[in-house]
């Protein structure tokens, strides 16, 4: 019979009651295995099951707009903290917060945080950072995860698109560009593997119910949802030769009324 036969492959006769329930222990015990095998693959970044890894080098997607929504919070002591939280379909949850983290003399910082894209901080250090709300482009460092981000971009340059700021993340080259003072483009330029990406983030709204809307055309990594969020926490005036004679004059104005205290 067949569960008396089946275990002769193993050297152990057995009787019809003990092959069936001795079978169905093997058989398992092999399932689990295959269980186990499975949600170690799961967790290995770049799987199948999980395109996702702590670089936020994925798997490119096609996304759907989404809006991220203002939100502030009071401290007990400290600066204020605000931002933009809301949720992607295909990226989940995504906050953007500033200041971000323990607040520190000279030091201001914005981050992005979401349960699959990286992490992403724009930090700015310097003495102008005590009277501004945000970071700057100015004296900044960028980190996606663990990784840092090269910055450069022509302070001098008379168009909106020759003042983009340009980065390097993992081989992959950015550029962020001012469409006007509420409205950004960051784009993942082409290369020989790939044609790239472009997401348009726009704000509007007054008050409480300012907004962010985040729109793409091809497909994205995480690392550029999480890039694109971010800079919707920095202050970006700077990309336009207008904006940047503001900047300058405000900050002005800022030092000399910190002044009279």
């Amino acid at each position: 019979m067949l569960f008396g036969e089946l275990p002769q492959q193993f050297g152990q006769p057995w009787g019809q009651q003990d092959g069936i329930e001795k079978t169905g222990d093997w058989v398992g015990d092999k399932a689990s295995d295959i269980g186990d095998g499975i949600a170690d693959g799961a967790k290995k970044p770049g799987s199948a099951l999980n395109p996702f890894d702590q670089r936020g080098k994925d798997m490119h997607t096609t996304i759907s707009s989404f809006t991220l929504a203002y939100w502030k919070e009071k401290q007990p002591a400290g600066r204020t903290k605000v931002g933009w939280q809301g949720t992607s379909p295909e990226f989940g949850d995504i906050r953007v917060a500033y200041p971000a983290g323990r607040d520190m003399p000279n030091v201001i910082v914005t981050d992005v945080r979401g349960g699959l894209i990286p992490t992403a901080t724009f930090e700015t250090r310097g003495a102008h950072t005590d009277v501004v709300s945000m970071p700057t482009l100015n004296r900044a460092t960028l980190r996606v995860g663990d990784g840092l981000v090269r910055m450069s971009r022509n302070r001098w340059a008379p168009t909106h698109r020759g003042r983009s700021l340009h980065m390097t993340y993992l081989g992959d080259a950015y550029r962020l560009t001012a469409i006007n003072r509420r409205a950004y483009e960051l784009s993942r330029q082409p290369d020989d593997e790939d044609p790239g990406a472009v997401i348009t983030v726009r704000q509007s709204g007054l008050g409480s119910g300012k907004k962010v809307t985040v729109q793409a055309v091809g497909r994205v990594l995480a690392a550029d949802i999480s890039l694109a969020a971010l800079f919707s926490g920095v202050d970006r005036s700077v990309l336009t030769r207008r904006g940047a004679v503001r900047a300058g004059f405000s900050r002005i104005f800022s030092f000399w009324a910190e002044s009279q205290y």
